[in-house]
């Protein structure tokens, strides 16, 4: 979420962070069954949890109640799901019930490029923010790094006799790099003479789109980490066959290289909150929320897990519903949808492109044609049995009559809980009144049900999320869709959940279209199987996995002193 205008007087980001005097990690994490003996520390404020403390912790008790933030269609601007889940967990402790926050790491590429850091904002952030937002304990490198040993074994492989038939041509493991490096996307690899290897087009993605990301953020053990990476497809061979990490023999020093990784990073809020940040998986291409293995430790020793899925309820919700919650055994006790007085004016306008400018103007009319958005995520998270609170994340601009409107609609149209949310400006006491909503949806009675049964047809289960969830009227099948869904039959791929690829922009799959859009068909141009995370990825358009930089890159506004102070990070 973006800061306040400056003109309301209230401190950057960076320097309410500065202000406030940090406990030691250990301290924080004492009174929720942690010690030091638990604990990996990278210095005094942030460490990474051993796997045998969470295992010891497992066994210890019920596991807490479950609240999901996700949120409306979102806008170039932001609308504060991160800011209004590190809020809520700080309100939580403030209404005496113990809770933990988990949401996923930054990467590089976001930070420097355009839309900035995620951890939080305001009086709701999660400490230290400029070692969460920079290199933090290594988890992106070793990521990065474990990705490119793949890729140049297989590279090796091929140079080396090639002995698997590796089809050059079918290689389907790219290049990855924590930064939006747009002239890496599309490569050639191997010039320079026999010496040099084989040349073949190749090309980088962002190493948030690695399924190695998606691997470790599912992954629930060592065991399981290291059986994920061994049968990921990197390309296939002269037959069609797949050829996997395990056959080009990586899957060992992958899996060392990932090792530390693997151990969730905990750190705390602005008010001492202890904050699970590890993962960081698209919400696009994977399925866009923090490690399955924080949310199982975190849940372990608090009475309340706060986690946040990517993106709008179409996308990040969708999936946590239907993928994580199947991998890790789990369901939501309640889920949040944060909604924003300005993304309802966005979805209100009438006009294309929207005018950014004018959403800082009263228009309770152009809120409640947004209303129709908003609805439509409200309808998609009932689909799932889960009770919804919608939170309105408050902006400076926003006028009392347009957040009474909404407030009023969800209350009495759509006859659902609702609290205003300023979580940015007050901190958890911000955020009482919305956490005292979410209690009183958690222990009400809910029965969650994943939309779909997974041994369903490939195509029965695309249709079932393109219809319910993205309201679109029929699927069509374009290039080479209809022979990846015949092929991933004929492997026995076809019993996974479906992982689908659309445009964050819109609830269809054109960017272009505001609102709740009916009467329209998905395309589906590609599926293929992500067989060490689990699940088939369905491209429905062009999803960018390795972005760039803006005109204007947050980057070329930050410095640093002699003495080491940062300036324009946030």
């Amino acid at each position: 979420m973006s800061p306040p205008d400056s003109d309301s007087g209230m401190p950057t980001d960076y320097e309410i962070a500065q202000s406030v005097e940090k406990d030691h990690i250990a301290d924080v994490v004492e009174p929720f069954g942690l010690d030091r003996d638990d604990l990996e520390l990278y210095g005094e404020h942030k460490a990474k949890v051993s796997l045998d403390a969470i295992e010891r912790t497992s066994d210890d008790g019920d596991d807490g109640k479950l609240v999901l933030v996700t949120g409306m269609t979102p806008t170039p601007l932001g609308e504060g799901k991160t800011v209004t889940t590190v809020g809520l967990g700080q309100a939580f402790n403030q209404i005496g019930k113990d809770a933990l926050i988990a949401i996923r790491e930054p990467s590089l590429g976001p930070v420097f490029g355009v839309k900035g850091g995620a951890a939080g904002g305001g009086y709701s952030q999660v400490l230290p923010m400029e070692d969460i937002n920079l290199h933090f304990t290594g988890d992106l490198h070793a990521l990065t790094s474990a990705h490119n040993l793949i890729a140049t074994m297989l590279d090796n492989h091929v140079k080396h006799g090639n002995d698997l038939d590796v089809d050059i041509n079918q290689v389907a493991w790219p290049r990855a790099i924590d930064m939006n490096d747009r002239v890496l996307r599309e490569t050639v690899v191997g010039l320079g003479g026999e010496v040099t290897g084989i040349p073949r087009e190749d090309g980088f993605i962002l190493t948030a789109a690695s399924e190695l990301m998606a691997v470790l953020c599912l992954a629930d053990s060592l065991e399981d980490l290291k059986e994920r990476v061994a049968r990921i497809v990197v390309g296939y061979d002269e037959d069609g066959d797949a050829v996997t990490v395990d056959d080009i023999d990586a899957t060992g020093a992958v899996t060392i290289l990932l090792r530390d990784a693997l151990q969730p990073n905990v750190v705390q809020t602005i008010e001492g909150t202890p904050a699970f940040v590890h993962g960081g998986p698209f919400a696009n291409i994977a399925h866009g929320t923090n490690s399955l293995i924080a949310d199982e430790a975190a849940s372990n020793l608090a009475e309340y897990l706060v986690t946040e899925a990517g993106f709008g309820s179409d996308l990040g919700a969708e999936k946590f519903m239907n993928i994580v919650c199947r991998f890790g055994d789990m369901e939501p006790d309640a889920v949040t949808l944060v909604a924003s007085v300005r993304a309802l004016k966005y979805h209100g306008q009438e006009m294309w492109p929207p005018d950014v400018d004018a959403l800082d103007e009263e228009d309770v009319d152009a809120v409640e044609r947004g209303f129709e958005n908003l609805d439509k995520h409200v309808r998609n998270l009932q689909q799932f049995g889960v009770p919804v609170v919608v939170a309105v994340n408050r902006f400076p601009e926003d006028t009392d009559a347009e957040v009474r409107a909404v407030l009023e609609h969800c209350r009495d149209d759509l006859g659902i809980r609702a609290a205003e949310s300023n979580v940015f400006s007050d901190g958890g006491e911000g955020g009482v009144d919305l956490a005292e909503n979410l209690v009183d949806a958690a222990e009400s009675d809910s029965e969650f049900e994943p939309l779909y049964d997974t041994d369903l047809p490939i195509k029965e289960k695309i249709e079932t999320v393109a219809t319910e969830i993205y309201g679109a009227e029929d699927v069509e099948y374009h290039g080479s869709a209809e022979d990846d869904i015949e092929r991933l039959a004929d492997h026995g791929f076809d019993d996974m959940p479906v992982c689908m690829s659309k445009t964050f922009h819109s609830l269809s799959d054109d960017a272009s279209k505001k609102g709740a859009p009916e009467g329209w068909t998905l395309e589906v141009t590609e599926v293929y199987a992500s067989t060490g995370a689990g699940f088939l990825v369905v491209l429905t358009g062009d999803v960018l996995t390795l972005p760039g930089l803006p005109e204007e890159p947050a980057a070329a506004n930050m410095d640093i002193d002699e003495d080491g102070t940062i300036s324009g990070l946030f």
